[in-house]
Parts: C-alpha cells; sequence; structure tokens
C-alpha cells in the first residue's frame, strides 16, 4: 500500500491522530450509529460567502440543519469552520448568502438578536466569569429570560425576588444534569478544564436554546472527558430535543456521534453528507490526508 502525507500548507496542518483515526476510520468502513428521528429543516444556509478584505473566508456555502439532528462541521485547521458559525450567530455579516431559521430569512442580525430567536453558542476559548462560582456564571445564561426591571433586580424585592429563585431552580437542574452538583459554589477559576467546559455548556442550555451551536466542545480534552462530554451532548439532544451543529476535529466523535457531516477545505464545501458518506468521499480523504506519494 502506498504511504500517505499530511497536507502542510500554512495554516491548514492537520493534527497526526486525527489523520490515524480518519485512516482507521476509512479502512474498517464501519457500520454508522442508528440515527435519531429528525424532523423538518430548522437552520438553511444558502449562499454564505464572507471576506476580510483580499482574504475569502467562506465561498458560496450552502447547507441545511434539521431539527433534532445533530449536525457536524469539521475541515482542516483555517478551513472556515468558526467563521460559518460566526455568521449563524450573528457575529459576522456575510457579503453573499441568507439563513433561514424555522423559515424566516435574515441577512443581518446581530448576536443578540439571533439568541432572542434561539440559538446558543459556546467558542473555542473559555469566555468564563473565572472569579464567579459555577451557580452564578450559569445564571448568566438566564439574562435573556429575566422580565423583571434591572431596579427591582437589584433590591431583589417582590416579584423579582420570586423570578430569581425560579431561573435559580433552573440552573440548578442543569448543575445537575451535568454531574458538578459538588463545584456548585466554586470559583469557575478553580476547576480543571474539563469540568470548565461542562460549565461552558450549562451556561449555553440555560438559554434554553432551541439550537445550540458548538465550536470545538472537546479540544484539549482527554479521553475519558471526552467521553462525558459526548454524553451529554448525546443527552442534550435526544432527552431536551435540542438541535446541535458542533464543530470538531476528533473524527471519531463526529462519526460516532453525528446524523450528518458538511466537509469545508479552504473556506469552500467539498462534502456533505452522513458519516459513511463523508468518510468514503475522496474529496475529504484528500483534504484530510493528501495525496498518495
Amino acid at each position: 500500500m502506498s504511504s500517505i502525507t499530511l497536507r502542510a500548507e500554512p495554516g491548514a496542518a492537520v493534527p497526526p491522530e486525527m489523520a490515524a483515526r480518519l485512516v482507521e476510520q476509512t479502512s474498517a468502513n464501519q457500520p454508522l450509529a442508528p440515527g435519531r428521528m429528525v424532523g423538518e429543516v430548522i437552520l438553511d444556509v444558502q449562499n454564505i460567502s464572507l471576506s476580510f478584505g483580499g482574504v475569502k473566508a467562506l465561498a458560496d456555502i450552502s447547507f441545511n440543519v434539521k431539527e433534532h439532528e445533530i449536525r457536524a462541521i469539521i475541515g482542516p485547521n483555517g478551513a472556515g469552520k468558526s467563521s460559518l458559525l460566526n455568521c449563524i450567530n450573528g457575529v459576522y455579516q456575510p457579503q453573499q448568502g441568507s439563513i433561514s431559521f424555522r423559515g424566516k430569512t435574515f441577512k443581518h442580525m446581530n448576536s443578540h438578536q439571533v439568541a432572542v430567536m434561539g440559538v446558543a453558542r459556546t467558542f473555542q476559548s473559555l469566555a468564563l466569569f473565572k472569579g464567579m462560582s459555577v451557580l452564578d456564571n450559569i445564571m448568566t445564561g438566564r439574562n435573556l429570560r429575566i422580565k423583571s426591571n434591572l431596579f427591582l433586580q437589584a433590591l431583589r424585592i417582590g416579584p423579582a425576588e420570586k423570578e430569581e429563585m425560579r431561573h435559580r431552580e433552573f440552573v440548578e437542574h442543569i448543575i445537575d444534569f451535568l454531574e458538578i452538583q459538588a463545584h456548585r459554589k466554586t470559583p469557575v477559576g478553580q476547576l480543571p478544564y474539563g469540568l470548565q467546559k461542562r460549565v461552558d455548556l450549562g451556561r449555553a442550555l440555560a438559554m434554553e436554546p432551541q439550537v445550540l451551536l458548538l465550536d470545538e466542545p472537546m479540544a484539549g480534552m482527554n479521553v475519558e472527558e471526552k467521553q462525558d462530554m459526548c454524553r451529554f451532548v448525546l443527552d442534550v439532544n435526544d432527552e431536551f430535543g435540542t438541535t446541535v451543529v458542533l464543530i470538531e476535529h476528533d473524527m471519531g466523535v463526529v462519526m460516532d456521534i453525528s446524523d450528518r457531516v458538511v466537509v469545508l477545505d479552504y473556506g469552500k464545501k467539498i462534502g456533505d453528507g452522513t458519516p459513511g458518506e463523508v468518510r468514503n468521499n475522496p474529496d475529504v480523504i484528500k483534504a484530510y490526508l493528501g495525496t498518495s506519494s
């Protein structure tokens, strides 16, 4: 069998462990995990293009996400995956194309408006309040649900106090779900990285999203932490009915938990389909592994 060399273009290096995993998955041709019941299209991205000066981050990207599915976005480093999520949740405004959420098309939405519509997001880099407790960090995800005015919230009197109690009760359920009860009053900065990732997920869940965007939720984790996070993502999808869109570099995770996968390379879509279809797509294999030498 001819040897395979990794592509070495600047900004697009593929971690060796990822390449090895893709080779293993491709050669083994493992059967797909049973798919979950999915519904109609909830999120539709059509012909999105995004440029920064002369640099084209995304070029004519189209794909959709069905309700209650787990939709993965994969690709080598610098492929445009995070830029695509940033377009969906209003961080970036694409120069071309449109995004529809439950049939409503929008071209210029900011992050707050997208969050109000029911889309929550986690980021690659943790942006938690390190000096605040786990409980208080997750409580910040309830801000969109708070109806009392700021004055009543500060005094914690009347309806504001009762409302806060209801929100805290909701957050306590999330803490139980994520199995971090023992750390609920611990400052987040004192927690291990894997637990901080759970808190970040909990804050997004506190928004009660219809669509949850996860940007590399398992980056930097060991095997045990990845297994736990996979379980939580599947439970969020199964028990809460939340639609999940995730960026992930671990091919084992992607192939195991995803219903469909879209593949980007240098800002272009090169593959879209079930894990089995993507796994055997020659363009995808070439993008990750280069060509045979």
